[in-house]
Formats: structure tokens, C-alpha cells, sequence
């Protein structure tokens, strides 16, 4: 059967296409943000373009134009996840056809830029279906965030009943961590308001404690040697460490400064290039949310003049959902 989707494609023009990008022009607020005609190349040999229907929007694309980041090289477009169709595929690729409904993580540090733009490139390796009766804009919510704790998970080296601990329990980066922990059989205890504790236990964490100041001493009474290792999620960097035993593990999930360590804590940081190219922990998160261990909840849909919109609304945080760009 031929979609609409693929009946496009089939009409659509080979070589160089042209659409809308969301650049920046340079660090600073709103204002370096430009809505551009952006020309994108065919595919090299393993590669495949995508006519992108939808992209994420994360705290990272407002970082990427407020802080300065030697690998950033302006005029940047900015996005790490999206979700498409397949328009053309490049040679060696046979894993993934034209007119596939996709999804897949990439990095504004690429030469190519990021996510948010009708037309991206992207390595063949880090694209895979989306999840069936997910929409392109549920399915852009997802890789990103859900590599990002997978990596994290897999950071923290613990096995089978060991206890782990994430901080901002009920956000959408904490619900995919916990999910998946608890597939791998850990033992997961979070933070939340009180009024969320319930949508916390259904992502599926053992236990919920009060978010706030005291939630390293409400941890510890459940588990008073500590837990073996921390998901920080929220950033509390320092004020989670009395929450973990001595010789524990504790995961950044954004790059940091300096840390003072203590009692042997192990530091350790999730660095999200390393996981572009995994193509089975892409595979792992589809096949969650097809099972029902992740769902997927968008924020809002935005059109690309609206990004600085969706940016606001992800800077000011009790999202349980990620804003999207509809392309």
C-alpha cells in the first residue's frame, strides 16, 4: 500500500532538497533564532536523508545558544531527536527503505546540525522504525532521552537487584530511566512532589520519596546504607551524594563543573555522542513502548516560528512531556 507519505516521496526531486531550518545565529536570547531555507545534501554511503515530520525540543537546545561550547560552530540548527520518513537512502543501506516511517538522535555539533529541519542526514545506524501506533510527533519525544538513560543505566555497571536512585522522578528523562532500570531488574527508588508520587510508581519505581531538601535522609531510611548508584536527572549534584553508600556511583546526565568527591563516590558523566550510532538501544526503547513500558507524552506542538515558545515552556520546567516541532 502506498501512503501519502510515500507517494511524496516517490514525486519528490533526487539530489539537493531544500526546506525550512531553525538556525541560531549566535550565543544570545530569542533574537539569534531565524527561520532559514536550508539546502540538504543526498546521503553518503551509509547514510539515509529524512523528510522530518517532527522534532523534540530538550533543555539543551536553549543551552546550545546561551553557553559557550567549543564545538558549537554558528550558524548551528539545534534538535537531537525526530521523527520522519525516509526520503533516500545512500549506498550500503539495506536494513531501512524509502517511505519508512523512522525515528532517530542526533547532535547540533555535527557538521550538518541537528534535528530541527525539514530535511537532515543522518548516519543509517542511528535511525530505526518508529513504534507502531506511535504518531511522529509521540516518536520524537523518545530517542534522545531514552538513549540518554540507557547509557546512564549502563554507566552505573550494577547488576540485577542492586538499588538505584533518580532524582526528578516524574520528568520525562526519569521516566525512561526508571522504565528501563526496572526491566533490567533493579531495584529503583525516585523522588516526587507528593501529588505526583502515584504517576511515579506507574513508570514503575519501587518506591517514592518526597522531593526537596530532605530527600537524601528519606532515601536513607528506606535504604540506610545508602543505594549503590544515582541518576541525577534534576542536577542536584552535591546534595544527592549523602543519598548514596560509600564507593557508590553517581551519574551526571549534563556536563558539570568540578565536584568535590567523597567517601569513594564514583563520578561518572553520560556524554550523548557515544550513544548516536546505537541502533539495538534504539531498537530496546521501540520495543518498550510497542510492550507499554515507556509512554510517550508530548507537551504541545509548534510550528517552527513558535521554537522560542517551546523553549519557554521547557525552561519552565513541570513538563511531564517534551514540546515538539512540526515540520
Amino acid at each position: 500500500m502506498v501512503t501519502k507519505y510515500m507517494k511524496d516521496i516517490i514525486e519528490s526531486t533526487p539530489g539537493t532538497l531544500s526546506g525550512k531550518a531553525i538556525t541560531y545565529e549566535g550565543l544570545g536570547g530569542p533574537e539569534v533564532i531565524k527561520i532559514v531555507d536550508r539546502a540538504m545534501r543526498p546521503p553518503a554511503a551509509g547514510e539515509v536523508r529524512i523528510r522530518v515530520k517532527a522534532a523534540g525540543v530538550n533543555p539543551t537546545d536553549e543551552l546550545l545558544r546561551k553557553i559557550e561550547n567549543s564545538l558549537v560552530r554558528f550558524p548551528v540548527i539545534p534538535g537531537a531527536d525526530a521523527a520522519g520518513v525516509i526520503e533516500s537512502v545512500g549506498s550500503g543501506v539495506s536494513r531501512l527503505r524509502v517511505g519508512e516511517e523512522v525515528m532517530t538522535a542526533l547532535t547540533a555539533f555535527r557538521p550538518d546540525g541537528g534535528a530541527q529541519a525539514t530535511y537532515i542526514v543522518v548516519p543509517a545506524a542511528s535511525v530505526v522504525p518508529m513504534p507502531k501506533g506511535a504518531t511522529f510527533a509521540q516518536a520524537a519525544t523518545l530517542p534522545m532521552n531514552g538513549l540518554t538513560a540507557l547509557r546512564a543505566i549502563e554507566l552505573t555497571e550494577l547488576k540485577a537487584g542492586q538499588v538505584l536512585a533518580v532524582t526528578g522522578g516524574a520528568g520525562v528523562l526519569a521516566r525512561y530511566t526508571i522504565a528501563a532500570a526496572r526491566k533490567m531488574g533493579l531495584i529503583v527508588i525516585a523522588d516526587a512532589k507528593p501529588e505526583e508520587g502515584d504517576r511515579v510508581l506507574g513508570y514503575g519505581a519501587n518506591f517514592v520519596v518526597e522531593r526537596g531538601a530532605g530527600f537524601a535522609d528519606a532515601i536513607r531510611r528506606q535504604f540506610p546504607d545508602g543505594v549503590d548508584a544515582l541518576i541525577d536527572t534534576a542536577v542536584l549534584v552535591a546534595k544527592s551524594f549523602p543519598a548514596i553508600c560509600d564507593g557508590g556511583v553517581y551519574i551526571a546526565v549534563r556536563r558539570l563543573g568540578d565536584i568535590s568527591r567523597e567517601r569513594d563516590i564514583q563520578i561518572k558523566m553520560v556524554w550523548v555522542p557515544d550513544v548516536l550510532k546505537n541502533t539495538k538501544g534504539l531498537d530496546v526503547l521501540r520495543e518498550m513502548v510497542e510492550s507499554g513500558v515507556i509512554t510517550l507524552q508530548v507537551a504541545g506542538e509548534y510550528a517552527p516560528e513558535q521554537v522560542a515558545d517551546a523553549q519557554k515552556a521547557v525552561a519552565a520546567g513541570g513538563l511531564r512531556g517534551r514540546p515538539v516541532i512540526v515540520f
